[in-house]
Parts: structure tokens; sequence; C-alpha cells
């Protein structure tokens, strides 16, 4: 079974992350910090991950920090030797005045590229920068690449959305097994 648990305990944070890579959707997600949670039970819903969340800390960027961590190094935990998978998935996803694209590569080099053309400092209870340093910390703790743009749109809310929900189809796609497939998905014969 495809699955993993994450728990990390600092002097700022408490945060335990369990992962199902062959779920239904379903997510139960604690962090404090109510846009964030609301981000990742879409990008459980759509990416069919099963995904559980509880964290607490001082502050809140410190809390979006440690659960992007644990939630990469979970999903990778759970990938094992990454035998057998697609490794790259790619989405389109409008959400009312926004269009959001994503591609990810599970190439086991993290390598973030994260534009979201946000136009206000905050997004609901959650700093636009730190939604940015979410994205790109879970792309170097899953060592994935990910590359995630809003093509246009004018509600940030939307947006980020918009973008959270490619980059679960993204990785739907990526994380699926392909039946055609024996081994690793590189001609390196290792990831």
């Amino acid at each position: 079974m495809r699955e993993a648990e994450r728990y990390r305990k600092t002097a700022e944070t408490e945060v335990k992350v369990r992962v199902r890579l062959d779920g239904s959707g379903t997510a139960s997600v604690k962090t404090g910090v109510s846009f964030l949670d609301h981000m990742i039970r879409s990008l459980a819903a759509h990416s069919l991950l099963d995904i559980q969340v509880e964290a607490s800390g001082d502050l809140k960027h410190h809390v979006i920090e440690d659960v992007a961590i644990c939630l990469g190094e979970a999903i990778r935990e759970a990938l094992g030797k990454h035998v057998g998978i697609r490794r790259f998935g790619y989405a389109i996803v409008p959400m009312d005045c926004s269009l959001a694209f994503a591609a990810v590569d599970l190439s086991n080099r993290p390598y973030p590229k994260i534009n979201l053309n946000l136009e206000g400092r905050q997004v609901e209870d959650m700093l636009s920068e730190d939604i940015y340093h979410f994205l790109e910390t879970l792309a170097n703790a899953l060592r994935a690449n990910i590359h995630l743009w809003i093509q246009y749109g004018v509600n940030d809310h939307h947006k980020v959305e918009a973008a959270f929900k490619a980059l679960a189809l993204s990785l739907r796609q990526a994380l699926s097994i392909d039946t055609e497939r024996i081994g690793v998905p590189s001609s390196k014969g290792v990831l």
C-alpha cells in the first residue's frame, strides 16, 4: 500500500501528516490557517490522495512551512522508488475569472517555478508570500519539479484555488501507476 506518515516537532511547531496515494480524496485538515486548510482539502479532493493533517505552532508562517515539509516528505516516502509511476503530470484548470496551468515531474530533483500573479498582500487569512512559500517548500520536500502559473484572473482567491486544483490533477496523473511500464520511468534506470 502506498501510504506514509510524517511527524515533525520543533520548538516552533508540531505537525503530523498522513497520506495515502491510492485514496478517494478524503481529507481531515486542522492547521489553524483556514485558507491553507481549504487548499489542502481541495488538493486532496482533486488528486484523490487521502490526506490527514494536524498542525499547531507559534506563527502561521512556521506552521505553513512545516506542513509543506511534512506533506512533501510523506508523498515522497509513499512513492518508494517510483517504480511503475507515470512520473509526469500536467493540467489546465479554469476557475471563474482565473486560468491555471500546472506541470509536475516527480524526478527526485526539486525545482519550483511558481507564478500566481497575486495582486494583494493577503488571501483570506494567509499572506500571499506564504502561499508561494508553501508551494516552493512542497516542491523541495517532495523533490519534484513543480511549474505552476496563472495565465490571468482578477480574484486572488480564485487564482490560488485554480492553481491548487491544477497541481492536484497534475499530481494525480504523475503519481498514477502506468500499467505498461516496467521499472522506474527514467532512461537512467533510477530517479
